[in-house]
């Protein structure tokens, strides 16, 4: 798979900027490991390609994209990472896919109002199903991050989509570090043919159910929030020594005013 650039963050497009709440989960208050979704309930990776740093030992990748029975694999391999998971949890997930209708998948005709579990602009403001949260992916893309799809309700093509390669519709890509302009896998299996996956696509916003064959990218999530990574004992312990420094000469200058 071609190396692809990485979308820049874009200040006021989307609502990322107060619905992605950062969580340090490695002890280190400088960098945030995942983002707490709060219009969904999950937490995201930050890194949108860890594959391409961390295969967890799993081989069968073609670069940083798999295919779809080694994605389950690979998260597999992070929930048992270390004996506790990595980062310290061990429910990563798929993103997931369900009925935009509520009802039942629509099957695999391509639609571009968002009526369709296949298409374009699913949960996009102004379509039937405007804020729907059935495709994480899809609300990650058009609501939080605010991108538009490579076709517009009519199927005409967006303006966004004479942007070329790499990046077509990636406008934007929030606070994620190497979120790729391609298609990711979802867990989710096409009820009519479950060689085919739901996947979804960063770089023009569509929906769509690869044969579970082909070497996509894997973003994980976890369901709901998750807290802080606890500080080391060593570091509370060092903490209180000063607490009780501070104390103490805080006890000195007072007995030095009152004499």
């Amino acid at each position: 798979m071609p190396s692809f650039a990485h979308a820049a963050s874009v200040s006021g497009q989307g609502t990322w900027e107060t619905t992605l709440q950062g969580r340090d989960l490695d002890g280190n208050a400088a960098t945030f490991e995942a983002y707490y979704d709060t219009e969904l309930n999950i937490t995201w990776l930050a890194d949108a390609n860890l594959a391409a740093s961390n295969t967890f030992g799993v081989t069968g990748m073609a670069g940083s994209t798999m295919e779809w029975d080694p994605a389950n694999e690979w998260i597999s391999a992070m929930n048992s990472y270390g004996g506790t998971g990595y980062l310290g949890i061990n429910n990563w997930r798929l993103p997931t896919v369900r009925p935009v209708n509520g009802v039942s998948f629509t099957g695999v005709t391509t639609g571009y109002d968002g009526s369709t579990d296949n298409g374009y602009n699913i949960s996009a403001p102004g379509t039937v199903f405007a804020q729907s949260t059935a495709s994480e992916m899809a609300y990650l893309y058009y609501n939080t991050l605010g991108n538009t799809g490579l076709h517009d309700l009519t199927g005409a093509f967006n303006e966004c989509s004479l942007n070329g390669a790499p990046l077509y519709c990636l406008t934007n890509a929030g606070p994620f570090s190497n979120l790729q302009p391609s298609q990711y896998w979802t867990g989710i299996e096409d009820p009519s043919n479950p060689n085919d996956i739901y996947a979804f696509n960063l770089g023009a916003g569509g929906q769509g159910t690869p044969n579970k064959g082909n070497a996509l990218y894997v973003l994980a999530v976890y369901d709901g929030d998750v807290a802080a990574v606890p500080l080391p004992a060593a570091f509370w312990l060092f903490g209180s020594g000063l607490i009780g420094l501070v104390g103490v000469a805080r006890k000195k200058s007072l007995a030095h005013q009152n004499s």
